[in-house]
């Protein structure tokens, strides 16, 4: 009796998963068949002369086996022949050659039979887990999901969803200045699904340009309703972003839209991202005027496009070089990554400077360290007179340089004209 309960109790326990994951009737019925079927075949070779009957409204499972009627001391196969003798005990009307079905007590099979049927069907259980993870989520990658904070770690942190699904929120894919607290809900866009090793893992992002597109669309009802089209997103998390946005109706201002007045709309995102600031720009097949637009507040004089290569020189006046390149040299880069473009800055010369000698800094390497010199070079600073030329805040803010630094290098760089 103690088998028996056993096997009906493991029964019970899968109709209650199947209760817990909102499992089918019929995948139910299905696995339960497959996972007996399974263990008969491996305890007598085969499993077809075998019926499975699955109860799922009584919670219980029935086996019926059929076995030809042979003469007695003729069985050679108790599994798939009967005696004559035996038989008749169940009916006495069966003759010799008829086929008798009758019901087996699987606790019959002993207690190794029931371990691997448990075994089975949890393997099963966690096979259908995966899959219906697997398939729940592929289909919102891109998407946002608000999940609960379970453990933070080192690397990533773990969060739950509404049904206990398992959500991973890798370091890289955090915001710089996140704080998750455990017990509270995070945001995030489903980045990808990983199936590998048999073990699936739901990646999420925080850092990804989806991530800023899916909250510009719960904030902004054009957005949502497909009047105002996002066409690019070029993100530093936690610090800027730029988004491209178009609308066919001339009637619609798109930046105005998805701004608000005096920023309301982008203000709840910008708190989300952690204070990043979000430019908006209109959107233009036209390459030239889209170079400029990405490049503001800097108002760009010219600009000479490669499109082959995919390379922009843009010239500004001096005024112009520090709003182009932005504070370490976000502004620039956000630019290169909305348009596709590596944008390279000039500083148009001034009426008599053409005629004035320049040395380019890599002439000074001797005189100033390599990495002073490519600190300079990445605010837009090439050569010795725009150095001396720009801004002093160009070189302590934008290049991060010290004071004493700054003024030794104009030393330098004046005394070599001096000579």
């Amino acid at each position: 009796m103690a088998k028996k309960a056993e096997a009906i109790d493991m029964i019970a326990t899968f109709q209650e998963f199947k209760e817990n994951k909102n499992i089918d009737r019929t995948t139910m019925v299905s696995v339960l068949e497959e996972s007996f079927r399974k263990v008969i075949a491996g305890l007598f070779g085969s499993d077809d002369n075998y019926d499975v009957v699955v109860n799922p409204d009584k919670g219980d499972c029935e086996i019926y086996r059929s076995r030809e009627v042979v003469e007695d001391g003729e069985v050679k196969d108790p599994n798939r022949q009967i005696s004559l003798s035996d038989a008749k005990e169940i009916d006495s009307d069966y003759e010799r050659g008829e086929e008798v079905s009758d019901q087996v007590d699987f606790a019959r099979f002993g207690r190794r039979a029931i371990l691997n049927l448990r075994q089975t069907l949890a393997s099963k259980i966690l096979e259908l887990e995966h899959d219906n993870l697997i398939n729940k989520y592929k289909d919102r990658i891109g998407q946002v999901v608000s999940a609960e904070v379970y453990q933070i770690w080192k690397k990533e942190t773990l969060l739950i969803d509404e049904e206990g699904n398992e959500l991973l929120l890798p370091k890289t894919e955090q915001i710089p200045g996140d704080y998750l607290r455990k017990g509270e809900n995070a945001r995030a866009v489903v980045l990808r699904v990983d199936t590998g090793n048999g073990n699936p893992k739901i990646i999420l992002s925080r850092t990804a340009p989806a991530f800023l597109e899916r909250l510009l669309e719960a904030e902004v009802p054009e957005v949502n309703d497909g009047l105002i089209t996002i066409r690019r997103v070029a993100r530093i998390p936690g610090e800027r972003a730029k988004i491209a946005v178009e609308s066919y109706d001339d009637r619609i201002d798109p930046v105005g839209a998805c701004v608000g007045v005096k920023g309301s709309r982008v203000r709840g995102i910008v708190r989300e991202l952690q204070g990043e600031n979000i430019d908006v720009v209109n959107f233009t097949q036209n390459e030239d005027l889209f170079v400029r637009r990405a490049l503001s507040p800097a108002n760009v004089a010219s600009v000479t496009l490669d499109r082959e290569n995919k390379k922009a020189e843009v010239y500004l006046d001096p005024d112009q070089v520090s709003l182009a390149i932005g504070k370490a040299g976000t502004n620039i880069r956000l630019a290169s990554m909305l348009t596709g473009y590596t944008i390279d800055v000039f500083r148009n010369m001034q009426e008599g400077e053409e005629d004035e000698e320049d040395i380019m800094l890599d002439e000074f390497t001797d005189a100033i360290d390599p990495w002073i010199i490519d600190a300079i070079k990445a605010v837009g600073l090439d050569t010795a007179r725009q150095v001396l030329g720009a801004p002093r805040s160009m070189l302590t803010d934008k290049a991060d340089l010290e004071e004493d630094t700054v003024d030794e290098i104009l030393g330098i760089l004046q005394e070599e004209f001096e000579k």
